[in-house]
C-alpha cells in the first residue's frame, strides 16, 4: 500500500491510499479519484514529505476505555466519503476498513477537539496515547508547521 497526498483542481489537499502507484496511475487516468472535500475528480499528487520509520519498537500505549457515544448525523464530508466508498475497489474499501477497526480499537476519539489534544500531547500538557477525531484543513496546516506529527486517513463508512 502507498498513501499520497493529493491536491484537486480547486487547491485542496487530502490524503488517499493505493495499492501501488500504478493503481494511482490507472484510476486518475480514467478520473475515478475525487476530491473529499469538494468531489471534483481533477486530482494530481501533491509534494509530500517522506514517512521514515523508526528502528526498535516503542512500548504499547494503554488507551483509557471511553463510553461509547451515539452517532451524530453524518456531515457533508462523511456523506461525500460513503459516496465515494461505493466506487472503490473492493479490496481498498476493505483494507481501509480494517485501518479505521484498529484505530477505534487502539485510539481515543476526541471529536472536533483533535488539534487542540495533539498539541497537549506534543507539549506534555496531557499524556501521551494514541487519539482520533476530525479537524479543519487550516488546523492540520498549523499542526504540520509546528511540527506536530499526525496522520490523515479517509475514513470508510461501515456497512454497504
Amino acid at each position: 500500500m502507498i498513501l499520497y497526498r493529493l491536491r484537486c483542481a480547486k487547491g485542496h489537499e487530502f490524503d488517499s491510499w493505493f495499492k501501488d502507484s500504478k493503481t494511482y496511475e490507472r484510476q486518475e487516468k480514467k478520473s475515478l479519484i475525487g476530491c473529499a472535500v469538494c468531489g471534483s475528480s481533477k486530482v494530481e499528487r501533491a509534494i509530500m514529505a517522506p514517512r521514515i520509520g523508526k528502528k526498535g519498537k516503542e512500548a504499547p500505549i494503554e488507551v483509557a476505555e471511553t463510553p461509547a457515544t451515539p452517532p451524530a448525523a453524518p456531515s457533508p464530508e462523511q456523506q461525500q466519503m460513503a459516496a465515494l466508498a461505493k466506487h472503490m475497489p473492493k479490496e481498498l474499501r476493505e483494507a481501509l476498513l480494517k485501518v479505521r477497526a484498529e484505530v477505534e480499537k487502539n485510539c481515543e476519539h476526541v471529536g472536533d477537539k483533535f488539534a487542540d489534544e495533539a498539541r497537549k500531547i506534543h507539549y506534555g500538557e496531557s499524556d501521551k496515547r494514541g487519539i482520533y477525531g476530525e479537524t479543519s484543513d487550516e488546523e492540520a496546516e498549523a499542526l504540520a508547521e509546528e511540527g506536530i506529527e499526525f496522520g490523515r486517513l479517509p475514513w470508510i463508512p461501515r456497512g454497504n
